[in-house]
């Protein structure tokens, strides 16, 4: 035991050595994966993405050049409300996936964002999509999502995908599809969420819709994307409680044009 210890001793001095870069610490603890990495990550598992076409049909951005335009004036907005800290680092490339069954949305690591149709249709207005988009953000920015996968599979081999290595990075790809977060990274993202979009005209409480929605429903399980810790409802006050914390004076919705956007999904 003792030898194993200090041989992460190492490996963590090592790697952090190499990287050029100290442990970064913040209110999610340290994360030893340096935010280089972070991007090196995201690029390769996009590309791992976006070539599975059977089970991540991109929409084609030809034909669909409007839906596109809009997905990314909303991103546009959430990364311009001069709260996100890796704006000008990650890539914060939208992709949308063409699967009307799912209701899903995820960032990797480095700030590459997919968006199901499924869940472009299933939300009721702009403010709504706004904040989940935000959501995934902040976990891409906040860096849970390496913090999550290197519990999953451990130091060594994120380092070793990162550095080159593609063999893992299919089974990294679809470990992110499905992560399940902390219940403080999740509050923490939804928190972020409020804050991206304060500024701006959006009703910035917009992804407690969402949650509103699926308990109207009758629905106590969200989908995967957003995780049940903790429960939609206690979700929904936290959100407009932050908000409200904030003096947030948005309360746009967008709702009529959200409505002519979704047409355009066939």
């Amino acid at each position: 035991m003792f030898r194993k210890s200090i041989f992460l001793i190492l490996t963590i001095a090592v790697f952090v050595s190499f990287s050029g870069c100290e442990a970064v610490k913040n209110s999610s603890g340290i994360n030893i994966f340096p935010v280089e990495k972070d991007k090196a990550l995201g690029l390769q598992v996009s590309a791992e993405i976006e070539s599975d076409t059977k089970q991540f049909p991109i929409l084609p951005e030809q034909g669909n050049e409007k839906i596109y335009k809009y997905i990314r004036e909303i991103r546009d907005n959430i990364l311009n409300s001069g709260e996100v800290r890796y704006k000008d680092e990650f890539a914060w490339q939208v992709k949308i996936i063409d699967d009307a069954e799912t209701l899903n949305a995820f960032a990797t690591p480095g700030g590459y964002i997919y968006v199901y149709t499924g869940l472009i249709k299933y939300l009721d207005s702009e403010d709504h999509l706004a904040g989940v988009m935000g959501h995934e953000i902040a976990h891409a920015d906040l860096r849970h999502s390496t913090r999550q996968l290197t519990k999953m599979y451990g130091v060594q081999e994120l380092i070793s995908i990162a550095l080159g290595n593609s063999g893992a990075v299919k089974d990294v790809a679809a470990a992110l599809i499905n992560l399940k977060f902390s219940r403080s990274h999740e509050s923490e993202s939804d928190a972020a969420s409020v804050r991206y979009m304060c500024s701006t005209p959006y009703n910035a409480a917009g992804a407690a819709g969402f949650f509103e929605k699926i308990e109207a429903e009758g629905s106590s399980q969200p989908p995967q994307f957003m995780s049940t810790h903790p429960n939609p409802g206690n979700r929904v006050e936290a959100i407009k409680g932050k908000k409200a914390a904030l003096s947030c004076t948005g309360n746009e919705t967008y709702q009529s044009r959200y409505e002519q956007m979704k047409k355009l999904l066939k």
